[in-house]
């Protein structure tokens, strides 16, 4: 049975792609190691943004896996424009996912590239993936429609949902509680 962890990335100093992880945030990323010590792990996939690859560097050095860099899983971009109410334009692209701001992509564009992630995982493979907050959201909404903008702004840093394929479908479980990770 396919399982796959999505993690959003720690704590980190920004927004950009090179932004580094907070004191906290590496932190957290030592707890990740603590977190999945009895967890078996096959795969590591990871959106080239620095936080994203610091978040989960510690165990992939603990468990000597690779950590596989994937354009795919980068953070969305809502727009190269700056967007004073870019929280309700966020919003909107919740609601309806063929929204698209100037230099942006859509919801629905987004929601292609992190599922073909997840579908191309072997079906014998248990992976971690490792990518950003919007994109997650999107990534589980794929699966779950309820998933949506609410959702997003209950996300923590870091964040820890199980997808399991089971013969009914596809089951989504919330495996991280803040800061006391439920496993």
């Amino acid at each position: 049975m396919k399982k796959i962890y999505v993690i959003r990335h720690c704590e980190a100093k920004g927004q950009p792609s090179g932004s580094s992880l907070t004191d906290k945030g590496f932190e957290q990323a030592k707890y990740l190691v603590d977190f999945f010590r009895h967890t078996k792990i096959d795969r590591m996939i990871v959106s080239p943004f620095l936080r994203a690859v610091q978040s989960v560097q510690p165990l992939s050095e603990e468990r000597e896996i690779k950590i596989e860099m994937d354009e795919r899983l980068s953070e969305r971009i809502l727009s190269t424009k700056d967007l004073p109410d870019w929280y309700e334009k966020l919003r909107e692209t919740f609601n309806n996912l063929d929204v698209k701001f100037e230099g942006g992509e859509s919801s629905q564009e987004a929601m292609n590239r992190i599922v073909s992630v997840a579908e191309e995982v072997n079906e014998s493979e248990n992976t971690i993936i490792v990518s950003h907050g919007n994109i997650i959201t999107l990534l589980l909404k794929y699966y779950h429609n309820e998933f949506g903008f609410e959702d997003w702004k209950n996300l923590s840093n870091p964040d820890v949902f199980q997808i399991n394929w089971t013969e009914n479908g596809v089951e989504i479980k919330r495996v991280w509680k803040e800061d006391k990770p439920s496993n």
